[in-house]
């Protein structure tokens, strides 16, 4: 049988998680929101459920330490 192009397909089932944020944490989250509702024209503000996964993604991919970190462990195997 020959091989697929496409891998083993991620698991991408959601996990939920339970954080708790500081009153000042949830009004940065909103008005973050506000400010990417603005900025992209949108009539509501993205829920903070749905924009902490969206900050924490970009946070932890753009973040060299990591991925440098996370280079050097994988080349040792």
């Amino acid at each position: 049988m020959t091989k697929l192009r496409i891998g083993a397909l991620p698991d991408d089932k959601p996990v939920k998680r339970t954080i708790t944020f500081s009153a000042a944490q949830d009004n940065l989250l909103r008005d973050y929101g506000a400010a990417i509702a603005a900025q992209d024209g949108l009539a509501d503000a993205p829920s903070v459920e749905r924009l902490v996964p969206a900050i924490i993604e970009r946070f932890i991919t753009t973040d060299r330490g990591f991925r440098s970190r996370k280079e050097h462990v994988s080349s040792k195997g």
